[in-house]
C-alpha cells in the first residue's frame, strides 16, 4: 500500500488539477457554444451554416480540452500528436465514406444548392430541409417522416429544389373527347382560371391543345402560383375544372374495351 501511495502521490496534484480543468472546461465549452449560437442568430447567419458549424466547433473544442488535460497529467503532446496522426491515417482509410460525407457537407454550404427550409427532391426522397449536419442532411417529408441522407449522395447526385424561385408552374394535362368543341373547352378552362384567386396573372396563364391521344384530345393547362400557395391552388384548380366540365357538358373520355365474341358452328 505504501508503495502504491508513493507512486500516486507525486501525480496527485496533477490529477486533481486535470479533474478541475475537465469540469471547468466542459462548462466553459458549453457556455461558449451557447454564446456563439446566440451571436449567429443575432447576425442572422444562414441556418444551414449554423447547423453545420456548431457541431464542428463542439468537436474541436472538446478535442482541445482533452489535449489540455493530457498535458496537465504529464503526457507528452508531441508523442500524443504522433499517435493521433497515425490513428487519424488509419481512421481515414477505414472511414472513407464519412470523410466523403464531410466533404459533401462543405460543398453544400459553399455552393448552396439548397438551404434549411427549402423543399427538395433528392436520393429518391422529397421533403423540407430541416438540418445540414457534418455528415448528413435531415429532411422532413410531407407526411412528417424524418429522412437522413448522407451528404456525399446529395453533393454528387442530381437534386430538385422546389423552393429556389418564388413562383412555381403547374402543368395539368387533360383529355377531352374528340367530339367536344375545342373553343368552348378553352373558354370553360379560362373561366375557371379567372375565378381562382391564387393563380398569378404574370406569367400569363395558358391553355393549349397538347396533342392527339388514343382516347381524345390532350389539353395542357399551364398556370403559375407563389411557391407557398402551389399545392392549395393545384388541388382547388383540379376540383374546379371537374365541376365546370360537368356543368358545361364537356366529356372526359375513359378507356373502354369492346369484346366481340364469335360463335363457331360445326358443320
Amino acid at each position: 500500500m505504501n508503495e502504491i501511495v508513493a507512486v500516486i502521490l507525486p501525480y496527485l496534484g496533477r490529477i486533481v488539477l486535470a479533474l478541475a480543468i475537465f469540469l471547468i472546461g466542459r462548462k466553459a465549452v458549453s457556455l461558449l457554444l451557447q454564446l456563439i449560437e446566440r451571436r449567429m442568430e443575432k447576425v442572422e447567419m444562414d441556418q444551414s451554416l449554423q447547423t453545420f458549424l456548431i457541431p464542428l466547433l463542439r468537436v474541436t473544442l472538446q478535442a482541445l480540452l482533452f489535449l489540455t488535460i493530457a498535458a496537465t497529467v504529464g503526457i507528452e503532446i508531441t508523442t500524443f500528436a504522433a499517435i493521433i496522426g497515425a490513428a487519424s491515417l488509419a481512421l481515414g482509410l477505414a472511414f472513407q465514406g464519412s470523410l466523403a460525407n464531410l466533404a459533401g457537407g462543405v460543398l453544400i454550404l459553399i455552393f448552396k444548392p439548397f438551404k434549411v427550409g427549402d423543399f427538395i427532391q433528392a436520393a429518391g426522397f422529397s421533403g423540407t430541409v430541416m438540418e445540414i449536419q457534418i455528415f448528413h442532411t435531415v429532411l422532413r417529408t410531407p407526411d412528417n417522416q424524418k429522412v437522413i441522407i448522407p451528404n456525399a449522395d446529395l453533393s454528387n447526385a442530381s437534386a430538385i429544389n422546389y423552393s429556389a424561385y418564388d413562383n412555381r408552374r403547374a402543368n395539368i394535362q387533360l383529355t377531352v373527347s374528340y367530339d367536344s368543341d375545342l373553343k368552348k373547352v378553352k373558354e370553360v378552362l379560362y373561366g375557371v382560371i379567372a375565378k381562382q384567386p391564387l393563380i398569378l396573372d404574370d406569367p400569363k396563364p395558358m391553355v393549349v391543345m397538347g396533342g392527339f391521344g388514343e382516347d381524345g384530345a390532350t389539353i395542357s393547362v399551364r398556370v403559375w402560383a407563389d411557391k407557398s400557395d402551389y399545392w392549395t391552388m393545384y388541388f382547388a384548380l383540379l376540383e374546379d375544372i371537374k365541376v365546370a366540365f360537368e356543368e358545361e357538358g364537356v366529356r372526359i373520355p375513359y378507356r373502354q374495351m369492346t369484346v366481340h365474341l364469335e360463335q363457331s358452328r360445326e358443320n
